[in-house]
């Protein structure tokens, strides 16, 4: 029994790999302990069946069938796995697509920084969303295209809740980058390659050893379940449940997985990437309204978080995320400087969301980029990751990273 449940956990590993998602790897998985665990006898044929995810939204299932025989002089076990494919249509009513100039209707524009904004509308092109650049020295929003959609109540946050809970974790000690996580049987996962795959089974695990009270404490601290601006006209409010999921709808498992039951807005997951990417600083957003808004910027600190030494593991699996995770498709577009992010992707009521939140470390600084799409089909976290590469080149080619040169300073008096 125990050679025949080896091979049904291993044909199923196999077919999760075969699929390839945000979600599937975790949902197989959960179906190969299952498998593991049922009593296995003579002529009995067990199907195990599952709506996959394709970056957090069903568009697939596989159904695989495991047949066990008794066969051979000493009725020996041997098990069987044969996989068959089955397409399963998820509706949606959301339009992924919109006129740009209906998306930028009524922006505020004269204190944004008019390179990253043009750069902006330019990656966003006809994708239902919006486009948020960020100044993490500072928290001054740079650009910030389709402000109706920045500054609405948001959406559930999808994968991008992760980023709160590893660093929840990292500061529970409950894991460090290298930690091996063990996710049943013999299957183990570390936050590097959690964060890079975006897998749910991990963060599930890690939301149950936090429980719901610490996990919400972080999220609140890191900005969510607050207004992220300081006196920005227009901004509503993302929530946080004061409550734990019923477990029968996932319980804080599906919580630090998801982002169910939380409403996060593009400025919230700004201020918290920012937050990663300055050593810990949750600056107040601000958006200058004027020139003289510029001229007389002055930063406002929401508070400082004790996160600078969990920083380096949280870079590195931000990183790998880029380099060959989820959002791999950024690379398409863009690869002369580090970027470090993190995609999210889920479905509700017919209407689909895409999320990127990410930092770069540029020759002249870091800067901060959120896209949230929302939609149907073509929208999920890859495609906003393909969309900040699109920024990124943008900014690239106005020569908006070249080191500015200052004017000499002539110290001679006099003339001659």
């Amino acid at each position: 029994m125990v050679k025949s449940s080896r091979l049904v956990f291993f044909g199923l590993f196999v077919l999760a790999l075969a699929i390839g998602s945000e979600t599937a790897f975790a949902k197989v998985v959960h179906h190969a302990h299952k498998a593991v665990k049922a009593k296995a006898s003579s002529h009995v044929v067990t199907k195990t069946s599952h709506r996959v995810a394709h970056s957090s939204t069903t568009t697939k299932a596989a159904t695989a069938k495991v047949a066990v025989a008794r066969s051979g002089r000493r009725g020996v076990a041997k098990a069987k796995l044969a996989v068959g494919r089955t397409r399963y249509t998820e509706r949606f009513t959301g339009n992924s697509f919109a006129d740009i100039d209906n998306l930028t209707l009524g922006d505020v524009t004269q204190g944004e920084d008019p390179v990253v904004r043009a750069a902006a509308i330019e990656a966003l092109g006809n994708m239902n969303g919006t486009a948020l650049a960020i100044d993490p020295s500072s928290g001054r929003i740079l650009a910030m295209v389709n402000q109706k959609l920045a500054l609405s109540p948001g959406a559930e946050p999808c994968s991008t809740i992760k980023l709160s809970v590893a660093l929840a974790a990292l500061e529970e000690g409950i894991v460090t980058r290298d930690t091996p996580v063990n996710l049943g049987g013999h299957y183990h996962l570390t936050l590097t390659e959690a964060l890079a795959h975006s897998n749910n089974l991990y963060f599930e695990t890690l939301g149950r050893s936090l429980g719901f009270e610490r996990v919400k404490h972080y999220a609140n601290q890191f900005g969510l379940g607050e207004l992220a601006g300081y006196n920005i006209q227009g901004e509503q409010l993302g929530t946080y449940p004061d409550h734990e999921l019923p477990a029968s709808a996932g319980g804080v498992g599906r919580m630090c997985s998801f982002g169910e039951s939380v409403s996060m807005t593009p400025l919230q997951l700004g201020a918290m990437v920012a937050a990663i990417a300055n050593g810990g600083t949750l600056y107040y957003l601000q958006h200058p309204q004027t020139p003289d808004d510029i001229a007389n910027f002055n930063p406002k600190v929401k508070r400082i978080l004790d996160i600078a030494p969990l920083l380096p593991d949280m870079h590195v699996g931000m990183a790998a995320a880029v380099q060959y995770g989820t959002a791999r498709s950024l690379k398409a577009n863009f690869t002369a400087f580090p970027v470090m992010g993190k995609t999210g992707t889920c479905s509700n009521n017919g209407v689909r969301y895409g999320w990127f939140g990410s930092f770069a470390d540029t020759p002249t600084g870091r800067i901060v980029t959120v896209i949230f799409l929302e939609g149907g089909r073509p929208t999920f976290g890859p495609k906003a990751a393909e969309l900040t590469g699109q920024f990124y080149r943008g900014l690239w080619e106005r020569a908006y990273f070249q080191p500015k040169v200052q004017p000499a300073t002539d110290t001679t008096t006099g003339t001659r």
